[in-house]
């Protein structure tokens, strides 16, 4: 579903409910804190003047947001200075630092929503039945406005990374 929160997405088929509140484009970002790989406060505010693309993921651990971080990874290395990816996920800083040393994830910045879930609930995308982020992608101005977002309906599948990165090159 593009740029709005739905109600629910689908594990397998099976629907979950996303709970937290329901932001929309073209309203200032939430600035949330999630915790980056060594431990520091990452906050969206502090991309303020670039364009930040924000990857919600479950788990980097599972096979589809391993592909789609490795892509916006690849991406990443063609879209500028000005450009900046965040990939956030549940899973423990530890792990996402692990992670990204296998891959060679180094253009995404990855980091964890695990102390409070507050970007999943700042951002409507908590399954809070299984206390993991929906996989969605936003795409926030260098002035913190959403203008862009991409709900995956079934969880299991990646985003439609030719809308993702044409509303990113129209934007920049």
């Amino acid at each position: 579903m593009k740029n709005s929160i739905p109600d629910s997405v689908t594990l397998h088929g099976n629907a979950l409910a996303l709970t937290g509140s329901k932001v929309k484009v073209g309203v200032k970002a939430p600035d949330v804190t999630v915790l980056a790989n060594d431990l520091s406060p990452v906050t969206i505010s502090s991309y303020k003047g670039k364009t930040l693309v924000v990857l919600s993921v479950p788990s980097l651990d599972t096979p589809v947001c391993d592909m789609e971080t490795v892509r916006f990874n690849r991406e990443a290395q063609m879209l500028g200075g000005n450009v900046a990816i965040l990939a956030v996920s549940m899973d423990l800083p530890f792990a996402q630092a692990r992670w990204c040393a296998a891959k060679a994830v180094a253009a995404v910045k990855t980091a964890s929503d695990h102390r409070d879930a507050s970007f999943g609930s700042s951002y409507g995308v908590l399954i809070g039945a299984l206390r993991l982020l929906a996989r969605a992608v936003f795409i926030i101005d260098g002035d913190g406005v959403i203008r862009y977002i991409q709900v995956v309906d079934e969880t299991t599948n990646e985003p439609d990374y030719d809308d993702v990165l044409s509303a990113l090159k129209s934007l920049t």
